[in-house]
């Protein structure tokens, strides 16, 4: 895209593919699944031309960053990606004590990381659609979350290494990548081992989704592969135990989160209690403001970026020298 400068940094034992753009206080942009730098277009373009720094690296595993052994997932927890993103501001952030940061998705959750384990590096954090997870020493999440939602709920189905990749191989990787983007629904998405995937799913985009868009996501994982940000996934357990020490550990950075009122976590059981009813502010006393968009998805930043970026640049200019 134009203006859109592409680095490579070499980071924590991978080499990361970093996209920037604009001049002056940086904003760390942190993507999702299935994903890359490029969802966040809108967003860094906006700021850019507001006096921000744009920088959104592809995530280990994912797009142009190489170097993580997709082959081993113990290689994708927070620890790991936290030590990725503190080592790149070490570069692209050299002169600045803290940065901004904004994250979607498994974005937000490293973000939520980041924020937990070195407060030191963040002025202020909003976060989309995940909202910030306590962690419970009591219960493994997996094993939460298949007493929840069963063994056909995706995270759940996600977990046997190579299985759902040869799935989603006879799918296609755009049609794979179709049917997430494009997934509308507030209930949880189940991928049953005995059916069709993503049953019902059209090849139509929404208005918000170009073919291009769909080609550029395409040209990234079809290199990759589904793995990488599978792994994910794969360290929840992992992550749970070597996150031990910060149990009831509090965020304590500026936030703002936003999410849709259609978005599957939005909707998952006792997320609205945890968010609406005190929870979350107990959590992360820093809270500044919850924002629920009416008619939105799971990918709010690309259906609504107008609305979006308003909402970043207001709460960013409340910590901007």
């Amino acid at each position: 895209m134009e203006g859109i400068e592409h680095i490579s940094v070499s980071v924590n034992g991978i080499s990361m593919h970093v996209a920037q753009t604009g001049q002056g206080p940086v904003v760390l942009f942190l993507h999702g699944f299935p994903e890359c730098w490029y969802t966040w277009r809108h967003q860094m373009c906006f700021l850019a031309s507001q006096g921000y720094r744009a920088v959104a690296p592809d995530l280990r595993g994912y797009g142009d960053t190489t170097g993580a052994p997709t082959d081993d997932p113990s290689k994708f927890t927070s620890l790991h990606v936290v030590g990725d993103l503190v080592a790149l501001l070490s570069v692209v952030a050299a002169d600045e004590e803290k940065v901004f940061v904004v994250g979607h998705d498994w974005g937000a959750m490293m973000a939520w990381a980041l924020c937990l384990y070195r407060p030191d590096k963040v002025k202020a954090l909003v976060n989309m659609s995940v909202c910030f997870t306590p962690r419970n020493p009591k219960s493994k999440p997996l094993e939460t979350l298949r007493a929840v939602y069963g063994d056909d709920y995706y995270i759940c189905r996600f977990q046997e290494g190579g299985e759902i990749e040869g799935e989603f191989a006879v799918l296609g990787t755009k049609k794979v990548l179709q049917c997430f983007l494009t997934y509308y629904n507030p209930s949880p998405l189940y991928l049953p081992k005995k059916g069709k995937l993503f049953e019902g799913s059209t090849d139509d985009l929404p208005s918000w989704l170009s073919k291009n868009d769909v080609d550029y996501y395409t040209s990234k994982f079809e290199k990759t592969g589904f793995t990488g940000g599978i792994n994910y996934y794969r360290a929840l357990d992992l992550d749970w135990e070597l996150s031990a020490a910060w149990t009831g550990a509090k965020v304590m950075v500026p936030v703002k989160f936003i999410v849709g009122d259609l978005d599957i976590t939005y909707n998952a059981p006792g997320a609205k209690e945890y968010i609406h009813k005190g929870g979350l502010k107990r959590d992360v006393p820093l809270l500044e403001e919850v924002v629920v968009l009416e008619g939105v998805g799971h990918f709010i930043h690309e259906e609504k970026p107008h609305e979006i970026n308003t909402h970043i640049l207001n709460f960013l200019h409340n910590f901007s020298s």
